[in-house]
């Protein structure tokens, strides 16, 4: 296990052969220094996953990300579209607003199920994170986590719509528009784009802090990965 975890850590480094030899190279026994080392590690890996998280549950953390900011499908841009053409521009912004605001309370649950994701990685899953490519671990994240992020996102999103009113307000939306006359009428399920749309960022933020760590080298936070960055460093 402690070999595991430390290979994982080491997900940000390149996949070059002298790296897997290092990891292959460590001991697989629980010793004080290897029981140190994976606890930097665990923390330099959450750091990696929280320091941009974090930022998307903020107030306006979607909104203002240009980056994740959640707009409006493809079926509902000729509503935003509609409601402006009759001076209903104000509706329609606080709409969009609100749909990010329902990502931002849902990504609050990712955390845990990160960390679980983490705790259960494989040898052979971190094996393939080391050799894997820019974002490897993302992915990784990705494939382990998208089912039990979507169970978890979906009834914060739908509480959060109830909470905030963006159920009141786009029902008014939906029903302003469906009632210009000769438009085709729609009733898209935003719960479910909305829960889409929080994963996809979520997934952005973690590629961008990996991309940041592996390739910053203020972004290695403990001796270890500062160790073997420089063996990346001197490629």
């Amino acid at each position: 296990m402690k070999k595991m975890v430390l290979i994982l850590l080491i997900f940000v480094a390149s996949g070059c052969a002298d790296l897997i030899k290092i990891a292959n190279s460590l001991p697989q026994t629980t010793t004080s220094s290897s029981i140190d080392i994976a606890g930097g590690l665990k923390e330099a890996l959450k750091k990696g996953i929280t320091t941009q998280v974090s930022k998307l549950t903020l107030t306006d953390g979607f909104y203002n990300n240009q980056m994740v900011k959640i707009l409006l499908p493809d079926e509902l841009k000729v509503v935003e579209q509609g409601l402006r053409n009759i001076g209903l521009g104000a509706l329609a912004d606080k709409g969009i607003k609100m749909l990010n605001t329902a990502a931002s309370d849902a990504v609050k649950e990712a955390t845990p199920i990160f960390v679980n994701a983490i705790t259960s990685m494989s040898f052979s899953d971190a094996k393939g994170i080391l050799m894997g490519g820019q974002e490897a671990a993302t992915q990784y994240l990705k494939r382990t986590t998208s089912s039990s992020l979507y169970t978890k996102f979906f009834p914060v999103v739908k509480n959060s719509f109830s909470k905030v009113g963006a159920d009141a307000v786009w029902k008014e939306i939906i029903t302003r528009y469906n009632n210009i006359p000769f438009v085709t009428k729609v009733n898209p399920d935003l719960n479910d784009y909305v829960t889409k749309k929080a994963m996809d960022g979520v997934f952005k933020m973690i590629a961008v802090e990996e991309k940041n760590i592996r390739t910053n080298i203020n972004a290695r936070t403990s001796n270890l990965l500062k160790q073997v960055f420089a063996l990346q460093d001197r490629k």
